[in-house]
This record gives C-alpha cells, sequence and structure tokens, in this order.
C-alpha cells in the first residue's frame, strides 16, 4: 500500500497536467521502512515525449541528495499517461524490470485520458505487474 496526503497528490495532479502535452515523471521519497510519501521531487522529462518519459540521471542524483539531507529515501517514481489508462505499458515494465530488477520501487502512475485524472500504483518484479492500494489522507 501506498500513502499519499492531498497536499502531495495535488503537486503530483498539478505536474502531470502542467507538463501536457508531455508524459510528467518525477521521484519520491518516505522514511526509512515507511510507505507514507513524506515529498514528491517533480523533473522534467528529458525524452520530450507524449510517449514515454526518461529521467535526468543528473538531476536523479540531485533529488537522492535532497531525499537524503531530509533523511528519506526514494522509494518510486511517478509518470503519466497523456491519453491511456493508468497502467504499465510494455515499455513502463521493460524499464523497471532493468533499473529495478528486485522489485523494491512503487510506480505510480497518473492517467490523464478523462476529465479528472487517475491515480494508480503498481509494484513490477520480473515482468509481473501487480496493482496496489492507494490511500490519500490529509495532512
Amino acid at each position: 500500500m501506498l500513502v499519499i496526503a492531498e497536499d502531495i497528490r495535488t503537486q503530483i495532479i498539478k505536474h502531470a497536467i502542467d507538463e501536457l502535452p508531455n508524459e510528467a515523471c518525477g521521484l519520491f521519497s518516505a522514511k526509512p521502512d515507511s510507505n507514507i510519501l513524506a515529498c514528491f521531487y517533480p523533473m522534467a522529462n528529458i525524452a520530450e515525449s507524449e510517449k514515454i518519459y526518461q529521467l535526468n540521471p543528473l538531476e536523479m542524483m540531485k533529488v537522492e541528495d535532497m531525499a537524503d539531507t531530509a533523511e528519506t529515501q526514494i522509494i518510486g517514481v511517478m509518470h503519466s499517461h497523456t491519453h491511456t489508462p493508468a497502467y504499465p505499458s510494455p515499455t513502463d515494465v521493460r524499464d523497471a524490470t532493468d533499473f529495478d530488477p528486485l522489485g523494491a520501487w512503487h510506480y505510480l502512475i497518473v492517467s490523464l485520458q478523462d476529465n479528472q485524472p487517475v491515480i494508480r500504483s503498481f509494484r513490477i518484479k520480473n515482468q509481473e505487474i501487480t496493482e496496489e492500494e492507494v490511500t490519500f489522507i490529509s495532512p
């Protein structure tokens, strides 16, 4: 399960909308051994594409330093789907399998396909997709 405060949910959705027509992306952190998001770090999609996202490695290192300073750890990545449902694409699964072979990260997808954004989260290990519950709480 992933727990997201409403203010962080708002930041995530705003970033997804602001990056249109391209997919948005970013990382998020939590305190060690926690699934409660502590911070969302919006990032640039260096692919500049409405079909794929790619994180900038240098920006990713800066975000990891910020998370370390805040005594949190990066636990996952967010990206948006501009015209498709909030479900991992074959490219998402391949990238997750290559980057996170142990399946430790949470993969948060925001779909902007409909009028109301939809947020879902998944774990991906050995190319197997498992949806996890997302709970939104007041800060």
